[in-house]
């Protein structure tokens, strides 16, 4: 039984670049050849001229490479420069190409005599159509691929701009969070409560070392988000003891639902912010993630006060806030998302996020499973 042969990816022609003149540099002359040839013999001519026409296109050919190598010096010039020396290059080649058709021309003989002058001005035409039409191709072909190569260059810079700036989005973590951490791990260390010390210590280091290896534009699956969120939920737990309440309640549908990571952190960052911190009872939070048709609706809401005016602008002591979940959600989504926010009636706050139902390549074709919601942490 035959083994089936590795599929190969087609290359492109201009790739590279070096065998692609070689070949169109062939194939050209060559044709030049055949067209000639077969023109003489149609106009009956004795096959004795294939030898001159033989000798004008190794000539030709060789004269077209060496044009080659100056152009590509040349084009490394301005315009003012490149131009004049380009003309002056293909005059230069097409006196010496007609010198050397003249020249096959007096060797053979002949009825009726002819200066060297008429037998050199006659090819002279006729050679310089051919040099100044492949000198043309040459800068056409050249100016197309040094178009394309500007245009995937953009492109590739594009993308390491939209990476550059998910990344930078990604690790403005909130340092008021970072600063109340470590306050706490200090009051308990003074305190002498060393064991509270290190399991809120090593929670952080957790916390940390996920936000710093995990790749920064990278998706995450619901699950995988949410486990996040219990990391960090677990530090605040605490400081905050029972003030601090928090529900998820995750549709199984959406369990392996992608989106970028610690998407949904800044959100129950601000809740905890504005919403427990301010009240001795505390409050409670609740992430809701349901599928919506095509898309996967992500709620978190809380039971505090309402939005405070300045959440949604950058400041000291609120990082990035709001702002930051919508710049990351227009790099990645563009248009197809949604975010809204609205105070609850009695009191609360909630961000709406609406996202585009994707799936990991390896699970597109798993069923979810039915997993009972997450209680409370």
């Amino acid at each position: 039984m035959a083994l089936p042969l590795p599929s190969r990816t087609p290359q492109p022609f201009f790739e590279d670049k070096v065998r692609a003149f070689w070949t169109l540099q062939t194939l050209g002359w060559a044709g030049w050849f055949i067209l000639r040839g077969v023109s003489g013999i149609a106009n009956k001519q004795d096959l004795f001229f294939l030898a001159p026409l033989l000798v004008s296109g190794i000539t030709g050919f060789s004269l077209t490479t060496a044009l080659s190598v100056i152009f590509r010096s040349l084009m490394q010039q301005r315009a003012l420069i490149m131009w004049p020396l380009a003309l002056l290059s293909v005059l230069l080649a097409t006196m010496l190409y007609s010198f050397i058709d003249a020249s096959m021309v007096a060797i053979q003989p002949r009825g009726a005599e002819e200066t060297f002058a008429t037998l050199f001005l006659v090819p002279f035409y006729l050679d310089a159509v051919t040099l100044a039409a492949w000198s043309s191709l040459y800068f056409a072909i050249n100016y197309f691929l040094r178009v394309e190569q500007q245009i995937d260059q953009l492109a590739m810079l594009e993308s390491q701009a939209t990476a550059s700036q998910l990344a930078m989005l990604r690790y403005q973590i909130n340092p008021h969070f970072l600063f109340n951490t470590l306050n706490s791990i200090s009051t308990l260390v003074l305190l002498k409560q060393t064991e509270p010390a290190n399991a809120m210590l090593s929670r952080l280091s957790a916390f940390l070392r996920y936000t710093l290896v995990n790749e920064p534009t990278a998706n995450v699956t619901m699950a995988q988000e949410v486990e996040t969120l219990k990391l960090y939920l677990d530090i605040e737990k605490m400081r905050f003891e029972e003030r601090l309440r928090v529900t998820f309640d995750i549709d199984p549908l959406v369990t392996n639902a992608r989106l970028p990571s610690l998407l949904l952190q800044p959100l129950i960052e601000n809740a905890i912010k504005y919403a427990v911190t301010p009240s001795e009872e505390g409050a409670d939070i609740v992430l809701k993630a349901q599928l919506v048709g095509q898309n996967v609706r992500i709620i978190v809401s809380d039971s505090g006060g309402g939005l405070n005016p300045d959440i949604s602008v950058p400041t000291p002591s609120t990082g990035v806030g709001l702002t930051n979940i919508r710049d990351r959600l227009a790099q990645a989504y563009g248009e197809q998302h949604r975010f809204d926010t609205q105070d609850i009636p009695g009191g609360g706050f909630a961000v709406t996020i609406e996202l585009p139902f994707a799936v990991a390549p390896a699970l597109a074709d798993t069923p979810p499973t039915e997993t009972k919601a997450i209680q409370p942490a």
